[in-house]
């Protein structure tokens, strides 16, 4: 009988989450970006405001993860722009809830990675194999 009950909460907490994911893309109030009607594009940084770049405000963590990632991009020139990129559009400051941060397989990021072509094909190749695209941006990142 418990098991029974303990199914059906389930059931009810995933479909009010679902309704609830459904209702916040459709007014456009949140949602993922890997669902709605922008499925399959890749994501975009915000633009720049008029005038120069905002820098966001982002924590410690957050901005040791980015200065982290620099470590990745395969040519010493790469790695230069991605540490003067973080330096230009991030500030220590408080936590980012909007900085898309995740880790797989030991390696950390956080915002939208610039990958190469053959990046790109390996993120479609591990897509095409099983793999979430976030889990495999990160893995051909890191190790391609």
């Amino acid at each position: 009988m418990r098991k029974i009950v303990a199914v059906a909460v389930l059931a009810a907490m995933t479909m009010l989450g679902t309704v609830a994911a459904v209702a916040s893309v459709a007014a456009g109030t949140g949602g993922h970006p890997r669902t709605g009607p922008w499925a399959g594009s890749p994501p975009q940084a915000p633009a720049p405001p008029k005038g120069g770049v905002k820098r966001q405000e982002v924590s410690q963590k957050q901005y040791d993860i980015l200065v982290g990632q620099c470590r990745y991009p395969k040519t010493s020139e790469a790695r230069q722009r991605c540490r003067t990129q973080v330096r230009e559009q991030y500030k220590v400051g408080a936590f980012n809830p909007n900085l898309d941060c995740r880790t797989y397989s030991g390696v950390s990021v956080c915002g939208v990675l610039e990958l190469d072509a053959a990046q790109r094909s390996c993120v479609e190749e591990s897509v095409g194999g099983g793999l979430t695209r976030r889990r495999a941006e990160v893995e051909c990142y890191a190790f391609r």
